[in-house]
């Protein structure tokens, strides 16, 4: 879209962003850890409030002690990943340079040969997991109970003795877990630390997605009012930056710099706000954000160092 853009591409484009907080479109299964010579188990387990959450666990082959990785989706996204490079999910995502194929069970691999467990779950309204609250997306406030459900789950495995558990978790699930520490800090108690890849606020996102497409910064007012409508959040109110105040494990962040979607400003007052250990590094030479997603299956050394600091 240019500054030319139109009336009835005006109306479609706030419409279909708010649309798409009202009742998200879910992306299908398309990669399973069979692919990868994964043994799994199928896991369905309860969030905090009950609703019904889809799983992978995959055993870590013979470990000396149960070590246990949590891997948390972005928005959009399910366990397996997101098949941006098919419709209808390419034209939405092809403006940005993010219309390809995102697989995570590379992903499962590498954290299962370095010896974790590791669970990879679908939050609520994603992938095969349970509706909830009429579909919506909250960046995080109510995908916050998914989190501690999984913990939960964890702990309550019978196969695990004493889990030392870690959380990796990407975008929306960065979010939702940042919100799950502030509400409920004492389910971390004993959480060894946080790979935290590409938190968002939704009013700086959005921001950036209007100004692509030539709209004056003034409508993101009315672009919020269409969403709280729909979430009764406010685009503040789904911000991670005051939850990151709350953090209490040592947190790594990692983010496209040049990221079309996001200003670096944001994910740095995120790691300035987190009062506990934490490191921050940015990914450069691209401007896609599904290359932060991609970012530990290319290069996984950092993220698997700070993991086996952790959780030895």
């Amino acid at each position: 879209m240019t500054a030319q853009i139109d009336a009835a591409q005006v109306e479609h484009l706030l419409q279909h962003v708010a649309d798409s907080f009202g009742r998200p479109m879910r992306s299908p299964l398309t990669h399973f850890p069979h692919e990868a010579g994964l043994a799994h188990q199928d896991v369905t387990f309860p969030s905090r409030d009950g609703v019904p959450l889809e799983g992978w666990f995959i055993p870590a082959d013979n470990p000396v002690e149960d070590r246990v990785v949590i891997c948390n989706h972005p928005f959009w996204f399910s366990r397996a990943g997101l098949p941006a490079h098919l419709e209808p999910w390419r034209s939405t995502w092809s403006l940005t340079g993010n219309d390809f194929d995102v697989d995570f069970v590379p992903d499962y691999k590498l954290l299962h040969d370095a010896g974790y467990h590791v669970l990879a779950y679908d939050l609520r309204n994603s992938g095969l997991s349970g509706a909830a609250n009429g579909g919506v997306f909250t960046g995080g406030v109510l995908e916050s109970r998914d989190v501690l459900g999984s913990l939960d789950h964890v702990r309550s495995r019978t196969d695990l003795r004493d889990p030392k558990i870690a959380l990796f978790s990407r975008c929306a699930g960065a979010n939702a877990t940042f919100r799950a520490m502030s509400t409920h800090p004492e389910d971390f108690a004993g959480v060894r630390c946080l790979v935290a890849p590409q938190p968002m606020s939704a009013r700086v996102t959005l921001e950036r997605t209007l100004r692509g497409a030539g709209l004056p910064q003034e409508r993101v007012a009315e672009l919020e009012h269409r969403i709280r409508m729909r979430t009764s959040l406010t685009l503040d109110g789904m911000s991670p930056i005051p939850w990151a105040g709350a953090t209490t494990v040592p947190t790594l962040l990692y983010q496209v710099r040049d990221d079309v979607l996001t200003d670096p400003a944001d994910v740095q007052a995120v790691h300035d706000a987190i009062p506990v250990e934490k490191d921050l590094f940015w990914i450069e030479g691209t401007t896609r954000r599904f290359d932060g997603y991609t970012h530990f299956q290319r290069d996984p050394a950092r993220v698997l160092a700070w993991l086996d600091a952790h959780l030895s």
